[in-house]
């Protein structure tokens, strides 16, 4: 039986190093895809279009990090949290990508979403995210959070996704079509090496202080001795404000509004967060003063990557125009029909 499977990435508008605590996120699942073909097998055999070698494996759990070539630990990853709960298909194919890899628009979550689809995972979306995501850490050894997956994996076409990362709920929200979503990518980056760890740990030194991030307000990091960590902790706090007031001001069509909330966005990712640099600096502030632009910002895990504007219908800008699509999804015998 021929499979196809496709899982998109994702843009964040807003909300970024909220997830990892239990806070708010609004991303979009973006019309550029990971895509699987192939038949089952009694193994699992995958040639990669976009990468060098092949990943050869059996079906039953090993260490991921003996896996070769490099990126084939992100299948052995999938496979072994696969096979903790069901039995794993085997599958000989091939994998092919729109995204561009390392640009911050999550190409890692949606390879290893649609790997778990190919190989046979059966269960709700939530339970696809949360495993891709374990698969994710013990890939990389970085402690991400669910906001890529489960935007890859629960996604509504025309839609942002609004997620609540404590209780993993979901509310999706239209985005207006009057309005459009420009991606520019500025620069290669991974979050293996950087400091995206050292920032989910000063996170952790400010719940320790103050109790979770999710549920306190900035008078409260007052109490944080660390300026450092209160600094990560202003940023937290206010950016789960900021997802709230962009949704409203994207529901009301209030665009200028909601583009000014994404530059203030930037402004706290860049100094209370320090996750952006001054190439992405300059082109949040380029951006930002093109007519017909109404804001602009950093997307993603930061360290590089890419940036991401609200604009007018029609505006002159060197960059992507993404449009919001569903989530990932399984075709069957090469045809259409969704299963």
């Amino acid at each position: 039986m021929s499979i196809r499977i496709r899982a998109p990435g994702r843009v964040n508008l807003i909300g970024d190093h909220t997830d990892y605590t239990g806070g708010l996120v609004f991303p979009i699942a973006i019309n550029r895809w990971t895509e699987i073909r192939g038949e089952r097998s009694q193994r699992i055999t995958l040639i990669s279009e976009d990468e060098f070698g092949a990943v050869e494996l059996a079906t039953q759990p090993a260490p991921p990090q003996e896996a070769t070539p490099a990126w084939g630990r992100y299948v052995a990853a999938v496979r072994n949290e696969l096979a903790h709960r069901q039995n794993v298909d085997g599958i000989s194919g091939t994998i092919s990508t729109a995204l561009p890899i390392g640009a911050g628009l999550s190409s890692s979550a949606s390879l290893m979403v649609a790997i778990a689809i190919a190989l046979g995972f059966d269960g709700s979306a939530v339970e696809l995210a949360q495993l891709a995501r374990r698969a994710e850490v013990a890939a990389t050894g970085v402690p991400t959070g669910i906001m890529d997956q489960l935007c890859i994996v629960s996604a509504t076409p025309g839609h942002a996704t609004r997620i609540d990362c404590n209780d993993l709920t979901i509310d999706h929200v239209a985005v207006p079509e009057d309005v459009k979503i420009a991606v520019r990518f500025i620069a290669h980056r991974t979050l293996q090496g950087s400091e995206y760890s050292a920032r989910v740990s000063e996170c952790s030194q400010a719940e320790a202080e103050i109790g979770p991030l999710r549920l306190a307000n900035l008078s409260d990091i007052e109490e944080i001795t660390d300026l450092t960590v209160r600094s990560r902790a202003r940023h937290v706090i206010s950016e789960n404000e900021r997802v709230t007031t962009f949704a409203q001001a994207l529901a009301s069509n209030d665009y200028r509004a909601a583009g000014e909330i994404m530059v203030q966005s930037h402004h706290s990712l860049a100094h209370n967060f320090d996750v952006s640099t001054s190439t992405i600096n300059a082109a949040v502030d380029e951006l930002s003063r093109i007519p017909g632009v109404y804001g602009a910002r950093m997307t993603g895990g930061g360290f590089g990557g890419c940036v991401v504007a609200l604009c007018e219908p029609g505006v002159d800008i060197d960059a992507w125009i993404v449009s919001p699509v569903g989530g990932a999804q399984r075709f069957d015998d090469d045809t259409d029909d969704m299963n």
